[in-house]
């Protein structure tokens, strides 16, 4: 499949270990890098032990309601709260490690792993980051503020973020589950246990399939 394919399949599997190669029918295909006509050489290569694996962190969010869990879900790319299409700005409360961090009066917010670093976080004016290395990104979307930038926290830091606003609120998960938020609801993410393993050809590095797949560096 493509990318969705496979961000769907690290969900179901991530904390298994089990390893998983991506193989491309979609469009873009950044995380899916072996093509259809590769696939059988990358198994058998993959058997052989001849291939390469890339371990990427989840992300673990859960869901909480007048103190209650409403729901736990893993993400590979980004956790992110977002206004619905007839909703005016949301007011969000940011905390860190129990303490106090940043307000946002935005249209949503993004927290990212390295790995969708390169997806909705990127698009919304986010860092670049190296995809097996273990870090959060926090990117707001159309901020108010100014001043409101992307900041990037060690994988270590626990993050709340409390939706101060009475809106049509959406908590997606990698862009693929959604749920509806209520005022006060909290949203607590922070890295997950288990780790995604990617098998790809050794020859195909990171900054190689930036340059092919996203054109970065080029005019």
């Amino acid at each position: 499949g493509g990318d969705g394919t496979l961000l769907s399949m690290a969900r179901a599997v991530g904390d298994l270990g089990v390893p998983i190669l991506g193989v491309n029918l979609g469009d873009l295909g950044f995380l899916t890098a072996t093509t259809l006509d590769e696939m059988l050489p990358a198994v058998e290569a993959a058997l052989a032990g001849r291939m390469a694996i890339d371990e990427r962190m989840l992300l673990s969010a859960r869901h909480m309601r007048g103190g209650a869990t409403v729901g736990e879900h893993t993400a590979l790319n980004d956790v992110v709260i977002t206004k619905s299409a007839m909703s005016r700005i949301i007011n969000l409360k940011v905390a860190v490690e129990g303490g106090h961090a940043t307000g946002y009066r935005a249209d949503g917010l993004i927290v990212s792993t390295p790995t969708g670093s390169t997806a909705y976080c990127l698009s919304a004016g986010g860092p670049i980051l190296f995809p097996t290395m273990d870090a959060i990104v926090l990117v707001p979307i159309a901020s108010h503020t100014l001043t409101n930038r992307p900041i990037v926290l060690p994988a270590t830091q626990r993050i709340e973020v409390t939706l101060m606003t009475d809106q049509e609120v959406m908590l997606t998960i990698d862009g693929q589950v959604g749920v509806p938020l209520r005022e006060h609801d909290v949203v607590e993410i922070e890295k997950a246990t288990g780790r995604v393993r990617l098998v790809r050809f050794p020859r195909t590095d990171f900054f190689s399939v930036l340059r092919t797949k996203l054109k970065w560096g080029e005019r």
